[in-house]
């Protein structure tokens, strides 16, 4: 699935799309808390949370996730949008919820990955 795909499904608006990127992203994390997505996340994976700190950013940089969402309507600063430009990381926002957001890419086909315990 495309950047521009998700930002469509979740009713979003890309504040930044890389074009390099012409990654098909096919698993997806929900969390705020950046050190479940350090343990759990997987390389080019959507990360959807509601934290907007530059932290987020540079945790996405670290595990190569390549495209942020951001939800329940938050918008990051533009300390953060710079960031990801630098390091071409996509970022789209929504107004729906985490939960609901999740649900609707699971729908079209993204799925959370396999973890092995």
């Amino acid at each position: 699935m495309k950047v521009c795909d998700i930002a469509k499904i979740l009713n979003g608006n890309i504040l930044f799309s890389n074009e390099k990127c012409e990654s098909d992203f096919l698993t997806a994390c929900g969390a705020d808390l950046m050190s479940d997505v350090m343990a759990f996340a997987r390389d080019n994976e959507i990360l959807l949370t509601g934290l907007t700190n530059p932290q987020v950013v540079r945790t996405a940089e670290m595990m190569d996730i390549k495209a942020i969402v951001f939800v329940r309507g938050k918008v990051p600063p533009e300390v953060s949008l710079d960031l990801a430009r630098e390091l071409g990381v996509n970022i789209i926002c929504t107004k729906l919820p985490m939960f609901v957001a999740c649900g609707k890419l699971y729908e079209h086909g993204i799925t959370g990955g396999v973890h092995e315990e």
